[in-house]
């Protein structure tokens, strides 16, 4: 897969985990992350893949998540690092919770999966 497909096809999935204005299913959130994915929170808290489904199927309201700087690195055939920029905005539109992330997808039989992710805190 080309360098600019790889990286529309990577943010593209993990902007559904954003909640662009709907909420993931439990079914399309199992499709999309992989069955030994966890994640180190911005907070530095570890959630499992249970937690985080929990939390994502049923959030419903729009999120306030705007990502950006997304840059992709293929570390091994089936294996990609998706690194970006968070930020959470206030109601307002006011930037705050700035944060740095890492992916790592994993290419499967099912197609991409989420295999672990990182937020780190933004230095200010």
């Amino acid at each position: 897969m080309h360098a600019g497909s790889l990286l529309d096809t990577l943010r593209t999935l993990e902007a559904e985990l954003h909640h662009p204005g709907v909420a993931c299913t439990r079914e399309r959130l199992d499709a999309l992350l992989h069955p030994d994915f966890h994640e180190v929170g911005r907070s530095g808290r570890i959630y499992t893949r249970e937690t985080v489904i929990e939390h994502l199927a049923t959030r419903y309201a729009p999120s306030a998540v705007v990502a950006s700087d997304h840059r992709v690195a293929l570390l091994s055939e089936g294996c990609a690092l998706l690194t970006f920029r968070s930020e959470d905005r206030a109601p307002d539109g006011t930037p705050r919770l700035a944060a740095l992330r890492a992916s790592v997808w994993l290419h499967t039989t099912l197609g991409w999966r989420l295999r672990y992710h990182q937020g780190t805190p933004e230095s200010e």
